[in-house]
């Protein structure tokens, strides 16, 4: 479209004058405060602007939050679509010109390249390997560190013999990772495949194996390393070895030190033929885990499965097991040192080995939980030995008085990154604590215009249309975890919105607290992740019990923060020096402590890392890279 007209003299002067003198604190990275022009026809310098009209102080513009503005030109803005195809349609020059986060286009199919595969990213292999002989494919350094990776691997190696593939350092520290291995090695005979160090340090990731190893004959898979220290994430097996003859699968290590990863295992080896699955060191340490087993083995001849030290000092989580090996003949089960957790989660067993046929052999070894439900479980072919229940009240098979009777062991070893939680106490000059990493581990990304952001309705259905998100991928579940987020009823006291713009940021935290505000933020990272000691600490508003609100980012391809106000907290900037003898300072730290923890959940990491119980104790944290804490001016 044609550019628009110039506008007159007169406009450009007024929109000078109205121009902040701190107007540089637009640039990222600039200082707090610096000056220099800024273009008075940006979204950045109309947001400046109104900032100024809502917060009348003249308090300098903070740049970190400043520089997470909106760059399209004023051109852009004004012809941006409304209709949501027409927003679709020029998606690509809008993600690159308005600094958002976007997928981008997949890889041309590999059905013929030649591997080992080396710093590959988003590729997307089908039909590969098809009918293959014996030989090895290697996979490495695959889509690294990248905000979204989508990797698709369709019919690979299917019909081969005699072939191994290895997938090492792959998707690892990215931040949306979807991974798709549907109908992978099917009908395969011998050969061996691994993963090794598979999602690692992810932030999301959703792996999906569908049909993998269907109908396979003498292979061996092994799981090694898997998710571990990833963050909220998926992995679905579906089908996986289904019909299979002699197929040999091993977890080991999988989802260790993760934090809420949820692993469903539906139809797993479904009428295989001898296979052998062990499931050893999984989700230990984790963070609520939960795993599904559903019509896992149904069907099967002389299936085999031992879970060994499975879920070790994991912190609560939630376990199903439902119409597991039903059917099956000569099924055996051995569970030996299950669940022994730091803090007990829960453990369902439904339809657990039923049939007519008796063929089978399940046993529970040193197995230790509180919370376990057994409903239609099979009436023979069941042992239990050393199992420990500190609970009179679960339903569970007959078991000895002394297993009975036993205490549930508690190790309390899982514990959140040192320093993430802390109590007020601590808050004094010379302390010396730890301090967690409190890098930004979100993908950059910038607000949309106010205007812009208004076109698009806050739905995920909507927002998958106009960015071009499925919704069954990591960055999919991601927008609808979000807005579900958004949508929760406010806990106790809380008043909360989600800002999609900058405008809405500022207008909350005015509505909450009035015009004279302030917003703080930790001035830097240095110090995170090691031990530091502190300055001079200073209470916000003369150190009395106050009301601030507090702005978190949330996971979606335009910036959106989840601001809430809650009453009963305590503010303090606090200078962050080293830890040795030199004292030098390093940073300026800003922490809220929450008074009132009632309505806390009692799994919280906060009582896990300090002790107490919702209400007992206050909880206080630092501010992030990235979120920002409102207070009235001191």
């Amino acid at each position: 479209m044609p550019s628009p007209p110039p506008p007159p003299r007169a406009v450009l002067l007024l929109l000078l004058l109205l121009l902040p003198r701190n107007a540089a604190a637009a640039g990222a990275g600039a200082a707090a405060g610096a000056s220099s022009a800024v273009n008075p026809f940006t979204a950045k310098a109309a947001f400046i602007r109104y900032w100024n009209r809502k917060v009348p102080n003249n308090r300098p513009h903070p740049a970190f939050f400043v520089a997470k503005l909106s760059p399209l030109p004023a051109a852009d803005t004004a012809s941006f679509p409304s209709a949501l195809p027409d927003i679709r349609a020029r998606l690509r020059a809008l993600c690159s010109r308005a600094g958002l986060l976007c997928p981008g286009p997949a890889d041309a199919s590999l059905a013929a390249a030649a591997g080992p595969f080396t710093g590959y990213s988003n590729a997307n292999f089908s039909n590969y390997g098809t009918g293959g002989g014996a030989g090895a494919d290697s996979f490495r350094n695959y889509s690294p560190d990248l905000n979204i990776a989508a990797d698709s691997f369709r019919r690979y190696g299917r019909d081969s013999s005699g072939r191994a593939d290895r997938f090492e350092s792959y998707e690892t520290d990215g931040n949306l990772v979807t991974a798709n291995f549907t109908s992978y090695a099917g009908a395969a005979t011998g050969g061996s495949g691994s993963f090794a160090a598979y999602a690692a340090g992810t932030n999301s990731p959703d792996s999906t194996f569908t049909n993998y190893d269907a109908a396979a004959n003498g292979r061996g898979r092994g799981f090694a390393s898997y998710s571990q220290e990833a963050n909220h994430g998926e992995n679905g097996f579906s089908g996986y070895g289904k019909g299979g003859n002699g197929v040999r699968e091993t977890f080991a290590s999988y989802g260790n030190e993760s934090n809420v990863l949820a692993s469903a295992f539906a139809n797993y080896g479904e009428a295989a033929n001898g296979a052998t699955n062990t499931f050893t060191s999984y989700g230990v340490e984790g963070n609520v885990p939960e795993n599904t087993f559903r019509s896992y083995g149904a069907g099967a001849n002389a299936g085999v499965d031992t879970f060994k030290k499975y879920r070790d000092d994991a912190n609560v989580g939630d376990d199903r097991f439902s119409s597991y090996a039903k059917g099956a003949n000569g099924g055996a089960a051995e569970f030996q040192s299950y669940g022994n957790s730091a803090n007990p989660g829960s453990t369902t067993f439904r339809g657990y080995g039923e049939g007519t046929n008796a063929n089978h052999r399940i046993g529970f070894k040193e197995y230790a939980g509180e919370n376990n439900t057994f409903k239609g479980y099979a009436e023979n072919g069941v042992g239990f030995k050393e199992y420990h229940n500190a609970s009179s009240s679960a339903a569970a098979p007959t078991v000895s008085a002394e297993a009975a009777t036993s205490m549930h062991r508690q190790h309390l070893r899982w514990s959140p990154e040192p320093g993430k939680f802390f109590r007020e106490r601590e808050l004094v000059a010379g302390n010396r604590m730890p301090m967690p990493d409190i890098r930004d581990k979100m993908p950059p990304r910038a607000f949309l215009p106010r205007e812009i952001a208004a076109r698009i309705p806050f739905e995920p259905d909507a927002v998958s249309e106009a960015f071009g998100v499925p919704l069954d991928t990591a960055m999919g579940k991601a927008v609808a975890s979000t807005v579900a987020e958004c949508r929760r009823a406010p806990s106790k006291g809380e008043t909360k919105r989600c800002a999609t713009s900058a405008e809405d940021v500022v207008d909350f935290a005015v509505e909450m607290l009035g015009d004279d505000v302030v917003v703080r933020g930790t001035a830097s990272t240095a110090g995170g992740g090691g031990d530091v000691r502190l300055g001079a600490v200073t209470g916000v508003d003369g150190g009395r019990v106050t009301r601030s609100v507090s702005c978190h980012q949330s996971l979606f391809p335009y910036l959106v923060y989840y601001c809430h106000s809650v009453p009963e907290v305590r503010v303090y900037e606090a200078d962050i020096t080293t830890a040795d003898g030199s004292r030098e300072k390093i940073n300026r730290g800003v922490a809220i402590c929450h008074l009132d923890t009632s309505d806390w959940s009692p799994a919280h990491g906060a009582f896990v890392a300090l002790g107490g119980k919702p209400g007992e104790v206050e909880v206080c944290h630092w501010i992030f890279e990235g979120d920002m804490t409102w207070t009235v001016a001191d």
